[in-house]
């Protein structure tokens, strides 16, 4: 199956945050900041949202690994938005650099991994560790 990915796409996600993204909110920490696995979660989903809006229903993606480093704190009430790109593409795995801005300044960077699978075999893997 070809999809029709190539290296430099890039794709974007905004959120707003609030209480429920704060690291206290999500068990990560004991502050009312970004949280980093909420950091984490909006630079997979602008990942996530590239690869899908080139691929048919049959497929989609999933993370396989997330490197990242959380460099400044953002409080509550700003915007962060995390900024992806494409950086590589080896059959259906998929390499992308992330980013993550606040209104003021760079709050986080890393890689970021994912892997193009068909849903229902992936959806059957899954199901079959419930027998």
């Amino acid at each position: 199956m070809e999809f029709k990915l190539v290296t430099g796409m890039t794709a974007e996600c905004i959120a707003a945050v609030t209480q429920k993204n704060t690291a206290v909110a999500v068990g990560s920490g004991s502050l009312d900041v970004y949280a980093t696995p909420a950091m984490a979660a909006l630079m997979e989903q602008a990942a996530a949202e590239l690869v899908d809006r080139v691929l048919d229903n049959e497929w989609t993606s999933v993370g396989t690994s997330l490197q990242i480093e959380h460099t400044a704190p953002t409080p509550l009430g700003m915007q962060v938005r995390a900024k992806v790109c494409l950086t590589g593409i080896e059959g259906r795995r998929l390499s992308f650099s992330v980013e993550a801005f606040d209104e003021q300044e760079q709050i986080g960077r890393g890689q970021h991994q994912r892997v193009i699978v068909r849903r229902s075999s992936f959806m059957e893997k899954a199901g079959s560790k419930m027998i």
